[in-house]
């Protein structure tokens, strides 16, 4: 297989670096704006005729296209903010090669009743065009990252092997991850972090389809495993809601976010400032969007990894019967930071979201998934993946859980496969 990787930030080299050593990967190109950047990962890898860099301009179709038919590529891999994810997801079907991204098409809050009714959905623009993409027998294969990605493929396996009846598939992400020396540094890209914790929260319910709520609504108190603990977690938009209902039968579909009350109050306080703007504004002579100010203040995910500590679980909880008994489990990965960078050189947060699109890249490239469209994680059989998990150093668990007066609990662990 052959890819063409827009985007080496964090998550990009941690793609690249897992990638580079497995067989059935021909040639990665790496292609970012920064060619320092570039460079820096470029000098990581172990092969770098098998890893050729481009400067590219993630906002250019044209040079998209050009550059994926120059090398030939089989697949795109989107690994740069989703506000890039219509341009880029236009050029892969221009091409003619598959795509697949770890962030869908970004939405649009409604513009009356932004906190119950839904305005543009996430990744809306792109299955409007799945008829398009299927004639013309491509795949993109959207939200595939940690969550959305690996979640989704908990959840189809949920469905297939453990579950008669779901009644609700709720994605739950907890960390007891800290950041040493700095009083607030987000472990993972800020330009998306705001944009999926202030806009509306999206739920899906089987009587009332996708509606909306106020952003960190319904907090509950959920217990992780592997010594991370009780978090309490809050609504926040995110793809899984928009992808889950579309291919597995359920009542009811959330997503929640351990945040935390110091992180909710600093977004707050972007939002009351208007700083959470992507739209630019004249400053002093130059046009500058706020929320690219705010990035560039910050700093940068990808290199925060020796200063932080802990572990970070993502996974999906379900609720449902089988055999006519109500049963819950929440099926998860924990990523410890000090594992990530002794053994991949890069922190727990990006390792987690890239090995999901690695083990899909072989999946693809052995002809296990096949598909046209435009397709979710929940769209392909969750076993050939599941399987291929613990060959990546990614091994999941199982808890089986229960309803408290404190919240959401471990009733006992299975252990990791």
């Amino acid at each position: 297989m052959k890819v063409l990787l827009i985007g080496t930030g964090g998550v990009g080299e941690a793609i690249a670096i897992i990638a580079q050593d497995k067989p059935w990967l021909k040639k990665m190109v790496l292609a970012d704006y920064n060619l320092p950047r570039l460079k820096e990962v470029s000098t990581k890898l172990n092969d770098p005729k098998k890893f050729p860099v481009e400067q590219l301009d993630a906002r250019n179709k044209k040079a998209i296209v050009k550059l994926a038919r120059d090398y030939n590529v089989d697949l795109i891999m989107n690994a740069v903010d989703p506000v890039f994810a219509e341009t880029v997801f236009d050029a892969a079907y221009k091409a003619r090669v598959n795509y697949m991204d770890m962030a869908m098409t970004l939405s649009k809050p409604h513009k009356f009743d932004p906190y119950v009714k839904t305005g543009v959905k996430l990744g809306d623009y792109q299955f409007e065009r799945a008829a398009k993409w299927e004639q013309k027998e491509l795949l993109a294969l959207v939200g595939m990252g940690i969550e959305p990605g690996v979640a989704d493929v908990f959840a189809r396996y949920a469905e297939k092997h453990l579950f008669d009846e779901i009644d609700e598939i709720g994605v739950r992400d907890g960390s007891n991850i800290e950041v040493r020396g700095y009083t607030f540094a987000p472990n993972f890209s800020i330009w998306t972090t705001i944009e999926e914790c202030l806009n509306p929260p999206i739920i899906w319910e089987a009587k009332r389809s996708w509606y909306t709520t106020e952003p960190f609504s319904e907090l509950e108190s959920f217990e992780f495993p592997d010594g991370i603990g009780s978090v309490d977690v809050v609504n926040v938009e995110h793809e899984e809601v928009l992808l889950v209902p579309r291919w597995i039968k359920c009542k009811r579909v959330t997503f929640k976010y351990g945040l935390g009350d110091k992180f909710i109050n600093v977004l707050k306080t972007l939002k009351m400032l208007g700083l959470d703007s992507k739209e630019k504004i004249l400053v002093k002579g130059s046009l500058v969007a706020p929320r690219d100010v705010v990035a560039a203040c910050l700093p940068e995910p990808s290199h925060l990894g020796d200063k932080m500590t802990g572990k970070t679980c993502a996974g999906t909880w379900v609720t449902g019967k089988q055999g006519g008994k109500a049963k819950q489990i929440y099926l998860y990965q924990v990523a410890d930071n000090e594992w990530c960078m002794k053994h991949y050189g890069v922190q727990a947060v990006v390792w987690q979201t890239a090995v999901g699109p690695v083990i899909t890249m072989e999946l693809l490239a052995t002809g296990k998934w096949e598909g046209h469209g435009v397709l979710g994680p929940e769209a392909f059989d969750p076993d050939p993946f599941m399987d291929l998990m613990p060959q990546y150093d990614f091994p999941w668990g199982m808890n089986e859980m229960k309803h408290t007066k404190d919240g959401i609990r471990i009733v006992t662990g299975k252990g990791k496969e």
